[in-house]
């Protein structure tokens, strides 16, 4: 008896209520979004932050994050928004798939460092306190890629093979109906928990700080994205070498990640002292008697 992962009735997708037009990838990003400033929330406080300062943070990472991975996507994918029988307005459907990680990082970082300035806190405590609510929030928004019927790999006959309709715009001509193909959106969400695990064991064991376990971050997450990319058969824009974008992003990101780690384990030997910027600590004040 065959085995597999079942996809989602496509009325799964998106639901109406009243006149608003509620769609499951966005509930499963915004999951992922109030998971991650939750768990960094509680990180940051715990190293001396004053609450709320990761919320004030977010407020300008989030969106620009956002706009961030949307522009990334619709860049490398620029045939599927422009030319006969596209429509640009399509570039704006944000709720129909189609963001990328690598962007919504640029993008989320111009915000982080904007938010980090207003608050009084060092990025890189910051983002040493993000590193693993990422993992987090790319774990939970993978779902999202279920419900959309999206980011498959290859054809397989492993058990857990995931169930496509044939009527799917990326299922492959040449293969028949019932085809299983490799869930890679399952794939990344294990692997980003796992990383999450990692992260807090190396972290507890050589104190990274000073964006050290952030650079462990890019590192965990790129090594997962260049073996993930060579399984998928959705269309990818191909650069020098014959390699999609997002392996030369998913590279970019691990030997920047290992930069990362490298110097400023080099620069910052010594513990880290504070989160905030020196001369921006907050002045305790006198409690009523």
């Amino acid at each position: 008896m065959r085995t597999s992962i079942p996809s989602p009735d496509p009325s799964w997708a998106s639901w109406s209520i009243g006149p608003l037009t509620v769609h499951a990838y966005a509930l499963c990003l915004l999951a992922g979004i109030v998971a991650a400033v939750w768990l960094t929330s509680r990180r940051l406080t715990a190293r001396g932050g004053h609450e709320g300062a990761v919320v004030d943070i977010a407020m300008w990472a989030v969106p620009l994050g956002i706009v961030g991975a949307r522009v990334y996507h619709v860049l490398t994918h620029w045939g599927d928004y422009v030319g006969p029988g596209h429509d640009l307005v399509h570039v704006l459907y944000v709720w129909e798939g189609g963001i990328a990680v690598f962007g919504s990082l640029l993008g989320g970082a111009v915000g982080a460092w904007i938010g980090c300035r207003r608050a009084g806190i060092r990025l890189w405590s910051f983002a040493d306190a993000l590193a693993p609510a990422m993992l987090l929030a790319q774990a939970i928004g993978r779902l999202g890629n279920w419900f959309n019927h999206e980011l498959f790999g290859r054809a397989t006959t492993l058990p857990w093979g995931l169930e496509i309709p044939s009527s799917n715009p990326a299922f492959p001509a040449d293969l028949p109906d019932g085809t299983l193909f490799h869930p890679l959106f399952l794939y990344e969400a294990l692997w980003n928990l796992v990383g999450i695990a990692v992260i807090l064991r190396l972290e507890k064991r050589f104190g990274l700080r000073w964006g050290r376990a952030f650079g462990l971050y890019l590192v965990w997450y790129g090594t997962a994205r260049v073996w993930l990319e060579a399984l998928r058969i959705d269309p990818t824009s191909v650069t020098p070498l014959g390699l999609p974008a997002n392996v030369w992003g998913a590279l970019a990101a691990v030997a920047l990640g290992v930069g990362i780690v490298v110097v400023q384990g080099r620069r910052h030997p010594e513990p880290e002292p504070s989160v905030y910027v020196p001369g921006r600590e907050p002045v305790a004040t006198d409690l009523p008697a």
